[in-house]
């Protein structure tokens, strides 16, 4: 039961992990924001954008403290072995990533939000240089994202890894205990020679007792037969 509850728990972390990893891709075009330097004007006001910002945020958070709660819970579980162990940790070092990602993304986003009511409250509309910051923090924001992606590409692999160890460490178990098995039949049976030709014996008026019982029940069918046609 153990190990099973800890199997379903693993598979529902990474499942989570997954759908974390797909919301913040999200959220982190959300944060990075679609406005160019020739649309901030004093009329612009994203609300849409802000409102699903918020929600995703809120999202996000949520899963990340359930994703907590399923590495509790698989810490909880009684230990099966240092592959266990090494996947649980990998599990908490995804969730510490995943965390500093997402609060690197909403420190972002409130860099922006400052820097572009700066822009408008200056009435700056454009600038002979463009946004050349902005743009600059864009591309080293989808750096660090794809970076993430190989993280989390690498921890993947190490899952599976870990998964062929721990399989390859029960099937060795699996064949020594075999072995064992094997070798005290063989002991018992150098043992006790006896047994041994008592069970021949018996195996041998087993059949003579068949054969006996077939000729009798032969012999009766063959009267029943010689009866009935005449």
């Amino acid at each position: 039961m153990g190990g099973s509850s800890y199997d379903v728990l693993r598979k529902q972390a990474r499942t989570l992990e997954n759908e974390i990893d797909l919301k913040l891709v999200a959220f982190s075009k959300i944060g990075a924001g679609g406005i160019s330097s020739n649309s901030i004007t004093a009329d612009t006001s994203p609300l849409l954008g802000e409102h699903v910002f918020e929600s995703l945020s809120e999202e996000i958070e949520q899963m990340l403290e359930k994703l907590s709660s399923l590495n509790e819970s698989m810490s909880d579980l009684p230990a099966t072995g240092a592959a266990a162990m090494h996947t649980l940790q990998r599990h908490r070092e995804i969730l510490q990533g995943y965390r500093q990602e997402f609060n690197k993304i909403c420190a972002n986003h409130t860099t922006r939000i400052e820097r572009e009511e700066l822009l408008r409250g200056s009435g700056l509309a454009t600038t002979s240089t463009g946004s050349p910051s902005i743009s600059g923090l864009s591309r080293r924001e989808m750096y660090m994202k794809e970076s993430g992606h190989l993280g989390s590409a690498s921890h993947m692999i190490n899952d599976q890894i870990n998964i062929a160890i721990e399989t390859r460490e029960n099937l060795h178990a699996q064949r020594h205990a075999f072995k064992r098995m094997q070798t005290r039949f063989n002991d018992i049976s150098n043992r006790f020679p006896l047994i041994s030709s008592l069970i021949q014996r018996i195996n041998i008026k087993k059949r003579r007792d068949s054969l006996i019982l077939g000729a009798v029940i032969g012999f009766c069918v063959i009267l029943l037969l010689l009866y009935a046609f005449n």
